[in-house]
């Protein structure tokens, strides 16, 4: 076995020492939910007459307790284009559960907001609060006491760590992740930015442009770009809690419906009353959460796990930062290039060796943890396998020892860029997330003067007037979680890649979000303390030099201190009403930073 680096192996460490106590009384929790918390056979024949009521002819084997009976939970919709598959999976893992004996229910559905949809429209601010109303509703689907498993439905951007933190909080119980895969490629991303770009500079209309998006989004399937949802998939694979190879394999595939079968038959062997227990809340463990942070490094992916990696260990009683993924950063090379940060999409990234090629590679270089605890297998390196049909037989083949194409998948010995692409960066503003994998060398570094904007509309206002078309450092605030929701602000990238095309240096600061394809231009993101938390974003104003470096990890505004602490900081808009974000409210009063996890929920709950 190799070694694991050294710095990976402090900073599991720094993790494991900081989490002693949250970490121990976590799996108390899950050892008493296993022995004396609510199960089949300590319901009241009246409840449990109530859970199996309506279970057809699987009824007999839920009353008897003898076999396994999984709950489904399940974030399908048919609007959002990656779950719409998921319709017909509960029926079809019924049918697999019953190959081996088990049984199956839908335990609950949780919703599943489609960011591409709501991007730069008001239920944006609905979108990280989401996670935790999906890991609220993944409780109570756990609640009722009848299930031995759970097998989770979910792929996209908030809905993964949401099912996860749900699940979590039942962590005495085995649990697998059932992707259904990324849509076939459409036009290329290259294309589409530009016709993104042309649109923003008024060179083409509207039809253009939906046109462009189109050949783009195109059918069934996840979206093909390297942002939070893909993300998602990658981390399930770091972590061994998806079948080897699940993550991109298309929809409507004989394929995929093999690895969802074979899912659910391994499920079936991991429970409680079996020889090979493996609960979800030992599968998450310190080192587990320490590669999903590696992964994420090594393959360039979205920011947003900077949010929901730290609310997804501490819901079971980690304790992760910034400082740690600055650390495995500086260590952890870029060995990807999706786009954006290349010009090929997932299923290219597939192609080229994909999820199998990654683990075996980090693995041989001790940069991920193999000695965890998986759903499948003795350790992490048996997940880096990919599926393969042979007739209608599934069996799992040895990552290729090679990239298939090395413009967008490399070996760790020679990368496409030294570090992991995201940095923290720090000062007298606070501590924000600048992620650096698609941004050129020379951009990485800016000083210049602050154009202040408290909605990211007016900035696409003073963008259209002109008034941008300078070096500028363009700050948004009262964007952060108590604010309106954190919004992601990926509707400002094509205009100011405009400006940067132009030969200005630009960047972007904010303290609220970026999408997974925030792109070329520099950003501090996530600023926290926010502006409605006290941040001293609140009290930048228009012509403030502004100095931000990744290479520096600086971030900072050059006034002195004393003026500073002289000037009052600017009032906060008042809060929005209408798409219910109304009904929200008590989530943002709540919630705390945004390297905390942003999360209301957590916070009032003592995680």
């Amino acid at each position: 076995m190799t070694e694991i680096h050294p710095v990976v192996a402090a900073v599991t460490a720094r993790v494991v020492e900081r989490s002693r106590d949250s970490r121990a009384a976590y799996l108390d929790l899950i050892r008493r939910e296993r022995e004396s918390g609510v199960h089949r056979p300590t319901l009241a024949c009246g409840n449990l007459a109530h859970g199996f009521a309506a279970s057809g002819e699987d009824k007999a084997a839920i009353r008897s307790g003898r076999a396994m009976n999984i709950g489904i939970v399940t974030a399908y919709n048919d609007m959002l284009s990656a779950h719409q598959p998921y319709g017909r999976y509960p029926e079809q893992i019924k049918l697999f559960a019953r190959e081996v004996g088990a049984t199956a229910q839908v335990a609950g559905g949780t919703p599943a907001m489609c960011d591409g949809v709501t991007q730069g429209q008001r239920g944006m601010e609905l979108s990280l609060f989401s996670r935790d109303t999906i890991a609220l509703s993944a409780a109570v689907a756990l609640s009722h006491g009848m299930f031995d498993g759970a097998a989770l439905l979910g792929i996209c951007d908030k809905i993964v760590p949401g099912l996860i933190i749900g699940a979590l909080r039942f962590g005495h119980l085995p649990t697998i992740l059932i992707p259904a895969g990324p849509m076939p490629t459409g036009i290329a991303n290259k294309e589409k930015q530009r016709v993104r770009q042309l649109y923003a500079e008024g060179k083409v209309g509207r039809e253009e442009l939906l046109e462009s998006e189109s050949a783009s989004y195109h059918g069934a399937g996840t979206c093909t770009f390297y942002g939070t949802a893909n993300s998602n998939q990658m981390m399930m694979d770091v972590m061994g809690l998806h079948m080897p190879g699940a993550s991109f394999i298309n929809p409507g595939t004989k394929l995929r419906q093999a690895v969802t079968r074979a899912a659910i038959h391994r499920l079936s062997e991991i429970g409680a009353s079996g020889n090979d227990y493996r609960p979800l809340g030992r599968c998450i463990d310190e080192k587990a959460i320490v590669n999903a942070v590696v992964g994420l490094l090594a393959t360039g992916g979205s920011t947003n796990h900077a949010i929901h990696l730290p609310a997804m260990a501490r819901a079971a009683g980690i304790v992760l930062d910034w400082e740690d993924f600055d650390r495995l950063s500086a260590v952890v090379p870029l060995i990807a290039r999706v786009y954006p940060n290349g010009s090929g999409d997932v299923n290219h990234f597939h192609a080229a060796g994909g999820m199998s090629f990654v683990m075996a590679s980090l693995i041989d270089a001790g940069l991920l943890h193999d000695d965890i605890l998986t759903v499948s297998g003795a350790r992490l390196r048996d997940h880096a396998r990919d599926p393969k049909l042979s007739g209608d037989d599934l069996t799992f083949e040895d990552a290729v020892p090679e990239s298939l194409d090395d413009t967008m998948l490399r070996k760790p010995a020679a990368p496409f860029q030294a570090d992991g692409g995201m940095r923290l960066v720090k000062g007298n503003l606070g501590r924000a997330t600048f992620k650096t994998s698609a941004v050129e060398e020379h951009r990485r570094t800016i000083e210049a003067p602050a154009r202040v904007f408290d909605h990211q509309d007016d900035v696409l206002k003073a963008f259209k007037a002109g008034e941008l078309e300078r070096d500028v450092v363009v700050v948004v605030r009262f964007q952060g979680p108590r604010a309106n929701g954190m919004p992601e602000l990926h509707k400002l990238t094509p205009q100011l890649g405009v400006l940067q095309d132009r030969g200005h240096k630009v960047a972007l600061i904010t303290d609220g979000r970026m999408s997974g394809a925030s792109g070329k231009v520099p950003a501090a993101i996530h600023l926290s303390p926010e502006a409605l938390g006290g941040g001293l974003i609140a009290k930048i104003r228009d012509g403030d030099i502004v100095r931000l470096s990744a290479e520096e990890g600086l971030l900072q505004v050059l006034v002195d201190d004393a003026e500073l602490a002289a000037r009052d900081g600017a009032v906060a808009p008042p809060p929005a009403t209408g798409t219910g974000r109304e009904l929200f409210a008590f989530m943002r009063h709540g919630a705390d930073g945004a390297e905390q996890g942003a999360s209301a929920m957590l916070a009032a709950a003592g995680l």
